[in-house]
């Protein structure tokens, strides 16, 4: 049995909801600024990664579509905004990838888990494996966005 693993389960399991997705967004925002800092090195890692962040932010967006979101209505167009900003992101840097454009991605997971932390009861942030690089916050194109109408 491997403790490291059973420790990890653990800690896992007795997250509320909030802090998990904080630390989902940190895991894969870490995980996409290792390979940006050692892109040589792990640029082999990047479709993977850009994988489960997709995924990630699918799931994201699936739950701002759920009829008993506790998300006001605003909210939830924003969120789904930045998805599909994320989603459009995740081609572009699949076509042509270069370090670089994987700031924006990085940015936006950070900030998102930096607010979730910020609401979160317990007042606890969950910490990034590894520091995000600082980066020069871009904005999703406003003539692209998904509208809601809430049911």
């Amino acid at each position: 049995m491997n403790v490291y693993n059973e420790y990890s389960k653990n800690d896992v399991s007795t997250m509320d909801q909030v802090s998990l997705e904080s630390r989902a967004l940190i895991r894969t925002a870490s995980a996409l600024n290792a390979i940006k800092e050692n892109w040589e090195e792990k640029k082999s890692e990047l479709s993977a990664a850009l994988d489960k962040n997709r995924l990630l932010w699918t799931i994201i967006a699936t739950s701002m579509n759920e009829k008993d979101s506790p998300q006001p209505l605003n909210i939830r167009n924003n969120i789904l905004n930045l998805a599909l900003f994320v989603f459009q992101r995740t081609v572009s840097v699949l076509a042509e990838p270069s370090p670089e454009k994987l700031d924006i991605l990085i940015n936006i997971n950070m900030n998102i888990a930096k607010g979730l932390s910020e609401h979160n009861p317990d007042g606890e942030a969950p910490q990034p494996e590894q520091p995000a690089a600082q980066v020069e916050a871009q904005q999703p194109n406003p003539d692209e966005h998904v509208v809601i109408e809430d049911v």
